[in-house]
């Protein structure tokens, strides 16, 4: 009986602690829900999109009816603004975590990029390298379409096999065919890696 009372509409502890809170909650859920949504619309997830916006929509309206209803109250206000803010940095982590989409990476080597390309080739990174000229002469740039979830693998190899490499990561819409990584086997050129980080 003393939990309903506390969790009664009327009670101060639910004007001030419990309508706050879910306000909180709730705007933080409609706020991570619409980051992700923007983010399959950029990478054109057109189907998906829609769908989770039915329930951004929901969550925001439930919220906000709760902030006309409560106009006096100053922590709804409080609290509507900080789940704004933390949504916003909960979608981030949340979009970071599932990975999806691809990039397309640009490497400048400073450098002889032999093994470097020894190790895209041995572990199905597909790419194209082509000649260019840069500021300071002949240089070759190395083009690469990846799975955003490799990045990190991805990076990592780059700065071992070519500490001093300029590269650039842009997001890519849509693509069509091409070479992408498989799995997280450790081959030869991973160990080798590893190695080189010992030292």
């Amino acid at each position: 009986m003393l939990i309903l009372n506390i969790f009664n509409s009327g009670s101060d502890f639910f004007t001030w602690v419990g309508l706050p809170l879910l306000i909180f909650l709730a705007r933080v859920s409609d706020q991570s829900i619409g980051t992700i949504r923007l983010i399959f619309i950029s990478k054109g997830y057109r189907k998906l999109a829609p769908f989770i916006g039915f329930f951004e929509s929901l969550i925001w309206l439930l919220a906000i009816r709760e902030i006309l209803n409560h106009l006096d109250n100053s922590m709804c206000f409080v609290a509507y603004a900080a789940g704004f803010a933390t949504g916003n940095y909960v979608g981030m982590v949340l979009e970071e975590k599932i990975s999806i989409g691809t990039v397309i990476v640009r490497i400048i080597p400073r450098r002889d990029c032999n093994e470097l390309l020894a190790y895209l080739s041995d572990n199905n990174y597909g790419f194209t390298m082509v000649d260019a000229q840069g500021s300071k002469g002949d240089v070759k740039i190395i083009f690469c379409v990846i799975k955003r979830k490799d990045i990190t693998h991805f990076v990592s190899l780059v700065k071992t096999y070519n500490p001093n490499a300029f590269y650039s990561i842009e997001d890519v819409k849509t693509v069509n065919e091409g070479i992408f990584r498989k799995g997280n086997k450790r081959g030869q050129y991973d160990l080798k890696m590893d190695a080189r980080k010992a030292k």
